[in-house]
């Protein structure tokens, strides 16, 4: 059983969160209809190391870390954030070959322009913000504006924007809020 100060509020909820609701948010902004997000997930390599003198089983230590692409899924729809983030690099990209061509290339273009923070928000059943994620300069490197179009299916047309990421870190100034209690209407 838990302790208070393991859940110093809600120390009657045994339940975990649900992986339904939750809001993404770039630029001080939210991100209309995202209806998918990919785990987040980060591998720290093992490095393996035997002296001469050692036992003959080798010791393991942690290596470098790295932090796995993250997709966003969304149906499509006019809202264009998805398209122009992915059109800044592809921008920055065509203009330094421009540049290398000898071309004047686009001056517009900066780092700045598209790497962004972003911040996943996940939301209790009551519709209060629960846990939060800062995931650290962010860029597309895949953007998929529709998907295999089937004149005989049934599906959703899904714009899909694959980042990559520099790493992410839980932001804790997000606290577990008291839960709301419900009563009954009087009869």
């Amino acid at each position: 059983m838990p302790s208070n100060t393991e859940f110093p509020k809600a120390t009657y909820r045994y339940d975990p969160y649900r992986t339904y609701k939750f809001r993404l948010k770039w630029d001080g902004k939210y991100i209309a209809g995202v209806s998918k997000v990919s785990a987040l997930t980060r591998t720290t390599q093992v490095i393996t190391h035997r002296a001469g003198g050692d036992p003959s089983t080798p010791r393991r230590m942690p290596g470098q870390s790295e932090y796995a692409a993250i997709t966003l899924e969304r149906g499509v729809t006019h809202d264009v954030a998805f398209e122009q983030w992915a059109n800044k690099v592809w921008d920055y990209h065509n203009s330094t070959i421009d540049d290398q061509q000898g071309g004047t290339g686009n001056q517009d273009v900066s780092l700045q322009d598209f790497r962004k923070d972003i911040i996943l928000e996940v939301y209790n059943e009551a519709g209060q913000k629960v846990i939060a994620y800062n995931i650290y300069r962010c860029w597309p490197s895949s953007f998929v504006a529709l998907p295999e179009m089937d004149a005989n299916g049934n599906a959703v047309a899904i714009a899909t924007l694959t980042l990559e990421n520099e790493g992410w870190e839980r932001d804790t100034s997000v606290t577990e809020p008291a839960e709301p209690s419900y009563t009954l209407p009087a009869s």
